[in-house]
Formats: structure tokens, sequence, C-alpha cells
């Protein structure tokens, strides 16, 4: 089985890691541990889905559940379906952004709230090493049920759309689930062109990875808006939870700047809203929420922790770096295509190009998100608290170090085995300088620091 129980899922390469009869087991361990009656599946594209989901179902079918199975779908949808269904808990097959040979679950409570790290998952993991398989082909003693609620979800997300102005739209599905629904919500809204690109969903992902904050995949995305001299591109992760943007110009829009952004049009219809960044995030975003009369919260990466937190807050919206984004009118959870109509909604109410809008929010210099295979972690990290003894400090999630000028953090990916820097200054020449200066002290610190590309 191997190490499959990641900080906010279960995740592992088909068949070595992850197979069959350990997606039974899963599927009867968490029934039991949530102690539900009524759960919903849905599973994505990738070739090792359907028996995975088949596998899970089967598991959790044997204390005599009911199942509900949503087919092929997103992890949205997904989301949508346990709290529209108001089911115990729900599972999605899928490996998110990961290349084909990958598959995993995403497990939710009631209300969609996730099982992670700290909540549920441990004792998931220890319920499914103790269940031996059964690998039987019995009748379950629950039953399935098999429907779709595509339709009414569209209407959900159509309810979002305000004032649609004529736009052109490019989208790319990367093959990935978007590609079942954003057709059909788009098709509602003649005004808003839209030129498809990769919308067959392909669990062999044959045109490239389904990871928009990869620029690799999103070459083509950009060649193909400056080429039907569109308003905007959209590109979508595998299982449409995740999304990013390009300009009319062609150019990638950072991720937190679209946070700001989103932050900005929400606000001017709920002012004083509570408003959640990732820490990663750069200070404009910040800036930008306080300035138009919202409560801006930093907050921790990952999806799990974030939803928590936007519960615990009330929050209206929560960004972060990797591309998720948040609301609370969908429940407190990630939606790729909410997030699509809502730069639509901005670009049709503003009237203005997108590079435009974003010009303002351009106002410092960022490192990018530099990735490194390190053996002496803990040592780097003291390394650098000794170095910036005199700058302000804090350990919300890793070590974010703070001057009036530049900042950085450094913490521990939750997904993979590297650490992750993220570095701002008020001016390029600063920026360049502290993150060599850096860079520096952590590969004297370990010298067997691997940059990850």
């Amino acid at each position: 089985m191997g190490n499959i129980f990641k900080a906010y899922d279960i995740r592992g390469s088909y068949p070595d890691k992850l197979d069959e009869p350990t997606a039974e087991r899963i599927g009867a361990a968490f029934v039991h541990l949530l102690n539900a009656r009524r759960i919903v599946v849905g599973r994505d594209m990738r070739l090792s889905s359907p028996a995975l989901a088949k596998a899970f179902i089967r598991g959790a079918m044997e204390s005599g559940e009911v199942v509900t199975d949503i087919g092929m779908t997103t992890t949205p949808l997904l989301y949508y379906a346990i709290i529209e269904g108001k089911f115990d808990g729900g599972a999605m097959v899928t490996a998110s952004h990961l290349p084909g040979k990958f598959n995993g679950f995403k497990l939710c409570r009631e209300e969609a709230i996730p099982l992670s790290g700290d909540h549920g998952l441990p004792a998931l993991e220890r319920l499914v090493k103790e269940k031996p398989s059964q690998q039987s082909e019995q009748t379950p003693a629950g039953s399935l049920q098999v429907n779709t609620i595509l339709d009414k979800y569209l209407d959900k997300l159509s309810t979002f759309v305000q004032a649609p102005q004529p736009l052109k739209v490019v989208v790319d599905a990367g093959n990935g689930m978007a590609g079942m629904d954003v057709p059909a919500l788009l098709g509602r809204f003649p005004l808003w062109r839209f030129t498809p690109m990769y919308m067959e969903p392909d669990g062999r992902f044959p045109h490239h990875i389904a990871n928009p904050l990869l620029p690799s995949a999103t070459r083509e995305l950009q060649a193909m808006v400056l080429k039907e001299r569109a308003d905007i591109g959209v590109a979508f992760d595998g299982d449409a939870d995740r999304c990013g943007f390009i300009d009319e110009k062609g150019e990638r829009i950072p991720e937190d700047l679209v946070t700001a952004l989103i932050a900005g049009f929400l606000l001017a219809k709920e002012p004083g809203a509570t408003i959640l960044y990732d820490l990663r995030s750069s200070r404009i975003v910040p800036e930008t929420i306080t300035r138009l009369g919202g409560k801006a919260i930093r907050c921790r990466v990952g999806h799990a922790f974030i939803k928590a937190q936007m519960r615990e807050e009330d929050a209206l919206f929560a960004g972060e770096l990797s591309g998720h984004y948040y609301y609370r009118d969908m429940g407190f959870t990630d939606n790729g295509i909410l997030t699509m109509i809502q730069m639509l909604n901005l670009l049709s109410l503003k009237g203005m190009p997108l590079s435009q809008l974003v010009k303002p929010l351009r106002k410092y210099y960022s490192s990018g998100e530099i990735n490194m295979q390190v053996k002496y972690k803990d040592a780097i990290f003291a390394a650098l608290e000794a170095k910036y003894r005199d700058a302000g400090k804090d350990h919300l999630d890793g070590l974010t170090v703070e001057y009036s000028d530049w900042w950085f953090n450094l913490r521990a990916s939750n997904t993979e085995p590297v650490v992750r820097l993220n570095l701002e200054s008020n001016d390029k020449k600063t920026m360049e300088e502290k993150r060599k200066e850096v860079l520096e002290i952590i590969m004297e610190t370990d010298p067997e620091v691997i940059l990850k590309t």
C-alpha cells in the first residue's frame, strides 16, 4: 500500500501503491469512521478511476449503507452534491493535477467538510490497516443508486452570473473534468463567446498535464488567446477545483493577484466582509482587501485548513497561491468554474482589459515559488532564524520573516518532500539580492539541496 495517506487526501500510483483491494478497505473504513448511512461517490476521467470507484463503493456497502454514484464529475460538483443532498459524507476518486498513473481519494464528511491529516485521515488510515482485504465478489449488503445532478449544479452556478457583456473566452480543460461542465455552462450565456481547448475527458492527458501552475501547461492556451484576440484565457486542473488565468496579452496572471481581484469584486457587494489569503501571497492582497473595506486575515496553506478557518471566521472568500479559490456561498468549498464566472463578471462590469485591471496590483517584486529537496530541514530553519533575528517573525506555517521592504516564507510542503520559498520585495534589485542571500544560507547549511523545477 505504501504511504498513500497525505496531509489533505489519499494519493498514490496505480496499481502498485493504490489498488482495488485497498480502495475497498478505504470505502469500508470511511463509512465506519463517519458512522454514515448515506454517502455519495464521484470520479474523474483517469483510466483507473472506474475500477477504484467500484471497489470503494463495494467496501462502503458492506454494512448496509446507501451509496449514490454520480459517475464521472468534477470535485466541486461532488462537494455540491454532498451539501445539496444532505449526505453523511462523500468521496471523489481523483489525483487532481498529477499525471495519469496516479489516483486517489478526496474524502468529506457532512457539509463537504474535508477529512485531513489533522481531522480524520489518521484514524481512517488505522482502520484501513486493521481491516483485511475481502476481495469478495459477493453482493454487498447496502444499496446503490445512480444519479446525476449536473443540471441542478449548473443552475446554481448560473445564479452567480451578473450582467454578462460580450467577451471572448478561451478555456483549456486539459482533458480533465472541466470539459464536461464548462461547455454546458457557457452555452447558457451566448454573449460569452467560447473557444474550447482539450475538452474531451481523457485520463491519458494526451496534450499536456492538467496543472495550471506549470508554465508549460499554459503555453498553448496563451498562444490561442492571442490568435483569437480573446479577452481572457482559463486553464483548469484535472478535477476542476483549481484554475489559472491568462490576460488578453497572453500573459499569466499570478494566482494571488486573482485573489485580490475577486476580493475587490465581492467586497463591492458585501462591504466589510472577511477575506482569507494564503500567507505566501503578495502584500498587495491584504492591502487591497483593507483599502476596499474588507477584513484581511492570513491563513495556512492547504484546503482543509482554509475551509476550517473560513467557517470559524464566516469568511466570504479565500484565495490560495495554488489556484484554489473558496466561497462561503458554495458551502466554504473551492470551485474553479465559479472562479471563472467571477472573473468574467469582473470583466463584464468593469469594461476594461484584464491586463489593465491587474496592472495596479503588480506593485511588488516576487521570486515566485522556489522548490527545494533538502536533507537537513531543521538546520535550515534554525540558520535562517539566527540570520534574521532582528526581523518580525511568525510560525503560522513554516517560517515567515518580515522587514519593512522585503519578506519571505519558507515552509515544508504537505504534499511533496520539498521545502518551498516565496520572497517578495518593494523593488526588483532588493528581491534579487535577498533571494540570492537566502538561497546561499540554505545551501551552505545543507550542501545536498536539490533545486526542483
